[in-house]
């Protein structure tokens, strides 16, 4: 009895009763325990750290200076020849430094001028491989002479070998030769009906003097008969014949008396000077 009065407070605590009247009057079987739910509530989500910005930038740089290392390319090494087949990119060879830039002549760097072809003149007259002669030897011409490599050669021989030797150092030297004539198509003399002069085949060049450095002039027609200029220019008329095949002076005729006549005709009999 003491047992069952025992069991039946212990079912009034159980049940949350504070009486034993409480209990209930159809069973005296104990009622289980209900049996406690545990919620399993899962953490929150750890949110992912975010990279420190400082260590994502130096990282970012040390990835950047890997890739553009990798795609500089290497540098040739000193006395290495581009391979057969190089890009056209590679810099090329360096160009050998031209000579005399701006005309040499006939083949001959002391002839400057301009190469003009053909020049076409009236029946017979004409050029083959004419030139604009503009200095000889680096004398310049008062005017520039049209003529052919032949006559422009000549002319070179005669200013290196009489005119600079003979004026030498005089009132400074030479500082061009005046030109009267070269190229054109006319009979000899000016003279209609007369024989085509050497001048329309371009194997011809008047001179009528030359000026020196400090300003003086010298002229056939003034120095010729003179003493100090005449001796010079006789000089000059008589040295020049050999490099041309006619040279004429105010000796001549009445038509050279204010100009020296040098063409490169040539004669059997040799050299025609008058």
């Amino acid at each position: 009895m003491m047992r069952f009065a025992v069991v039946l407070a212990l079912f009034a605590v159980a049940s949350g009763s504070g009486a034993v009247a409480d209990a209930p009057t159809t069973s005296l079987r104990p009622v289980a325990r209900p049996v406690a739910v545990i919620a399993v509530i899962d953490p929150p989500p750890v949110a992912a750290q975010a990279p420190d910005a400082s260590q994502t930038q130096a990282e970012a740089q040390v990835e950047r200076r890997g890739l553009l290392s990798s795609l500089r390319p290497l540098r040739r090494p000193e006395g290495a020849r581009p391979r057969q087949g190089a890009s056209q990119d590679s810099p090329p060879a360096a160009t050998p430094r031209l000579r005399n830039v701006g005309g040499a002549l006939c083949g001959v760097p002391d002839l400057q001028g301009e190469a003009i072809g053909t020049v076409v003149g009236a029946g017979q007259c004409g050029i083959q491989n004419a030139v604009k002669l503009r200095a000889v030897s680096g004398v310049p011409l008062s005017t520039p002479a049209t003529i052919d490599c032949s006559t422009a050669k000549a002319l070179k021989k005669w200013v290196d070998g009489s005119l600079l030797p003979q004026v030498g150092r005089r009132d400074g030297g030479v500082s061009d030769i005046r030109i009267a004539a070269s190229y054109a198509c006319r009979g000899r003399n000016n003279q209609k009906g007369a024989r085509l002069s050497e001048h329309s085949f371009g194997h011809a060049v008047d001179i009528s003097g030359l000026t020196l450095r400090d300003g003086t002039m010298i002229t056939v027609l003034q120095g010729w008969g003179s003493g100090k200029d005449g001796k010079l220019l006789k000089r000059l008329h008589r040295d020049a014949c050999g490099p041309f095949g006619t040279v004429l002076g105010p000796n001549s005729d009445r038509f050279h008396k204010d100009h020296f006549h040098f063409d490169t005709a040539r004669y059997r009999s040799g050299p025609y000077c008058k």
